[in-house]
Parts: structure tokens; sequence; C-alpha cells
């Protein structure tokens, strides 16, 4: 067989390159994406948008339709200067972290008298966003058994749980509170500074319609 020339070539290619993008009838198009370093229950789905894949003015190649419809969340993160405060914004929750050093004295479940300001701002945000199921999830690094991680970070998790409900004084709330020793890390547990970041509570709770919302 001849070989073609170079623009021949190049038209070939990239009509196989746009035939690939295209899903053929009985196969998908994508996979779906897992993060592992969410705890089980921590993660929601925005349904996805009703779209017909055959509709004529969507100008696919004749026998190939859409991929299913599939919703990207947006995220949107802050975090203080130094680290110990961070808040995550997605479409359907809002999450915040605080280091356990900003919280807690060293291996203790204690908390520090600071710590009642940052619990409180909490508090106010989930007023704003008129929510009624908040979890509350607890985390260690790496350092000391797994057991002990396990029982330091539940009693964590439970003291800023005693404190959010002081605050929001509300019995309309349902609470969700775990401790997960030193699993689903979000920062590299060879350095201090990432133990630090993994040393953490997490407060997480459905987005309403407060104004002063992160996400578009």
């Amino acid at each position: 067989m001849a070989a073609l020339p170079p623009r021949a070539t190049a038209t070939m290619l990239t009509a196989l390159a746009v035939l690939v993008t295209l899903t053929l009838p009985g196969g998908p198009a994508y996979a779906d994406d897992e993060d592992p370093s969410a705890p089980p229950g921590s993660v929601t789905t925005s349904p996805p948008p009703e779209v017909d894949a055959n509709s004529p003015g969507l100008k696919l190649a004749d026998g190939a339709t859409l991929a299913e419809a599939k919703v990207l969340d947006i995220k949107s993160v802050v975090e203080d200067l130094g680290g110990e405060e961070r808040r995550e914004d997605t479409n359907a929750d809002v999450t915040f972290a605080l280091q356990a050093e900003v919280l807690f004295p060293k291996d203790s479940s204690k908390l520090n008298p600071e710590a009642r300001s940052r619990i409180q701002a909490i508090a106010d945000e989930i007023k704003a966003q008129n929510t009624t199921t908040v979890r509350v999830f607890g985390f260690t690094d790496n350092l000391g058994s797994y057991a002990h991680g396990l029982t330091l970070s539940k009693k964590r998790a439970d003291a800023v749980h005693d404190q959010l409900a002081a605050s929001l004084g509300s019995t309309n709330i349902t609470f969700e509170v775990r401790g997960y020793s030193e699993d689903y890390p979000i920062a590299d547990n060879t350095s201090e500074q990432g133990r630090r970041k993994n040393r953490r509570v997490e407060v997480t709770f459905p987005r309403g319609t407060a104004s002063g919302s992160n996400v578009d």
C-alpha cells in the first residue's frame, strides 16, 4: 500500500480522535471517579440533568450517542495562613476542618478556651445554611497505635459535637459523630507539617441558600 501524504495522515488521525471521544451504542464513555480520601457517608452527589442523547440538534455522527450525563462538583477551598482552619464548599456540602492543635491540648480531648469561638463560628454558619444534618468526624496522624487513635479521634469528635449542640441550642439537628483514627489522611504523614494537618476534626453539613456561600 502506498504511503499516505502528510495532510491525509493528519486528517485520518483527527477523524480517529473524534470517533474515540464518542460513545458507540453499548459502550460507556466515562468511568465514575472516586475520592479515596473521603470517609464513608461524607460524599453526596447531585442528580445529573436530563439530556436527550438522541436529539438531532446535537449533530453527532451516525450511530453515535452522548455519554451518560455527569455532574462535576465545583469545589472552593479557603485555608488560613497557618493552615489551622480550612473551609471547603462544593455544590452539595460545606466542610470545616480544624487542626487538633487549635482545639485541644496534646493527646487530650478537652477543648481549649480558644476553641469555643471557632466552633461558635461554625455553628453560626450551620444556622445560616438552615441545615438539619451535621457530620462531625475526628482524625489523628499515624503516630501511636491505631486503637489509641480511634479512641482519641472519637472523643475529640464528641467534644466538638457537644459544643456545637450547645451553641446551636436546637433539637431539630441530627448529628453523625465518628472517629477514624489515622484513616483518610489529607497530607503526608512522613512530616510533622503533614501530620499536623491530619490531626483534625471535620464538620460537614449540606449547603443551603446562605448569601455568604463561596460557590456560585
